[in-house]
């Protein structure tokens, strides 16, 4: 599929959309350095086919958006929402559903405050609920988790990038229903080959995450419908963190998804889609 571009001041976003304009707009934001291919066309499609316009965009710092560089705060996070209704003005929607994963379900709690106006509903899928001090986020992250592979040292080649990029993937994913080894090294592949992996790109994003400040009264404020949903077999966030979001907001619901990673395989697809497509609007 080919990616289209549009343009927050001197940065470009590349996003890609599956089924019809005129149904219900769905934007799907990825987590924290992931490229937008990390959501499968196959999930894409089974959205479209449910009625939804979905599209999907690399953050910038990702895949084939613009790129920064130095190992320090290049950015706020106000700039990534910005680059988010970007994307939506560029599809012509004046408001949208967001599903976001892990980080990306952080940036969509951010955009319903940020712009309440344009945000419809809110599903934030292996997400933590946005807390007043950066040090709240570690209350649900599961240990060593997400630190396991923090010594391990990978080469400069295509070879050893995607492979980093696979060993990254692979500790994300559930137990019992493990991604598909075909499509996890397909991406990585093809993650590799859009734009080669930046070692700082996470630090500046997570940067730009630790470095915003909450509206008064945090996501308490926020209106529109919340969807949390979490994995019981998540290996990074524990899916208390799920319930926390849904309690914390006005309307928020949660849903323990069985046999599911902090990413989900195919066979959960349907399910998810059902979901989605009973919060939506």
């Amino acid at each position: 599929m080919e990616s289209s571009l549009t343009r927050n001041g001197d940065v470009e976003i590349a996003y890609e959309d599956f089924g019809k304009p005129g149904g219900r707009p769905l934007l799907l934001i990825s987590g924290l350095d992931g490229q937008m291919i990390g959501w499968p066309d196959g999930f894409c499609t089974a959205l479209a086919g449910d009625g939804f316009h979905v599209v999907r965009y690399d953050h910038r710092d990702a895949g084939l958006s613009t790129h920064f560089t130095g190992k320090k705060r290049a950015y706020q996070l106000s700039d990534m929402i910005d680059d988010m209704m970007a994307v939506l003005d560029a599809v012509g929607w004046e408001s949208a559903n967001l599903v976001g994963l892990s980080m990306g379900g952080g940036l969509a709690q951010f955009a319903a405050l940020l712009y309440p106006d344009r945000v419809r509903t809110v599903t934030a899928i292996s997400a933590i609920p946005l807390p007043r001090q950066p040090a709240g986020l570690f209350r649900y992250v599961r240990f060593p988790g997400p630190f396991r592979l923090v010594l391990r040292r990978y080469g400069d080649s295509p070879a050893d990038q995607q492979r980093m990029l696979i060993d990254v993937t692979r500790l994300a994913q559930a137990r019992s229903l493990p991604l598909d080894d075909e499509w996890v090294e397909q991406t990585a592949a093809e993650s590799v080959r859009r734009h080669a992996p930046d070692r700082y790109a996470r630090s500046r994003q997570l940067a730009a995450g630790f470095g915003a400040k909450l509206p008064r009264g945090g996501i308490a404020r926020i209106t529109q419908p919340v969807l949390a949903l979490s994995g019981d077999e998540d290996p990074l966030v524990r899916p208390a963190a799920g319930a926390a979001l849904a309690r914390a907001v006005p309307h928020g619901r949660f849903v323990l998804v069985h046999r599911m990673g902090h990413m989900f395989s195919a066979p959960l697809w349907p399910e998810l889609v059902t979901e989605i497509d009973q919060h939506a609007t």
